[in-house]
Parts: structure tokens; sequence; C-alpha cells
């Protein structure tokens, strides 16, 4: 198993090339369009994962926090479900 993990970037590395090799020869936009959803998919999950998700949880919190407040002044949670 050890074995596998070490030899892993490199069967990628490789599979990679055998694929987008001949496409960026023949001029192909293919591989274009890949690399923009690889760098798209990478800055969201890195954006969300590092900044985003902190500020939506407290953003969620203080939600919360001020329907408790305003349905405590108006005398409790409407019946809708």
């Amino acid at each position: 198993m050890a074995s596998m993990i070490t030899k892993l970037p490199g069967i990628i590395t490789k599979a990679a090339h055998n694929y987008y090799h001949p496409l960026i020869r023949q001029g192909s936009i293919v591989p274009l369009y890949h690399m923009f959803a690889f760098v798209g998919v990478t800055m969201y999950t890195v954006n969300y994962t590092s900044y985003g998700y902190g500020r939506i949880q407290h953003k969620h919190q203080v939600e919360k926090a001020a329907k408790k407040e305003y349905w405590d002044k108006r005398g409790g949670e409407p019946d809708h479900h």
C-alpha cells in the first residue's frame, strides 16, 4: 500500500501528460477550460474554508440572536410549520 501511495503522483503526472499533450499539440481549447475549472474550484474551496465558513457561521449566530430578541418582544414565534 505504501508503495502505491509513493507511486501515485508519478502515475497521475504520466496520465495527465498522456491525455493533455496531444490536445495541446493540436491547439485544442479543452486544456484551458479544464485549467479554468480546476483553478476556480480550488480558489472557491480555499476561500470558503479559510474565510467564508467562519463569516457565515457568525452571520447565522447574529441572525439567530436577533430573531430571538424580535420574537421575545412580540410574544413568541409564529406557527408556520
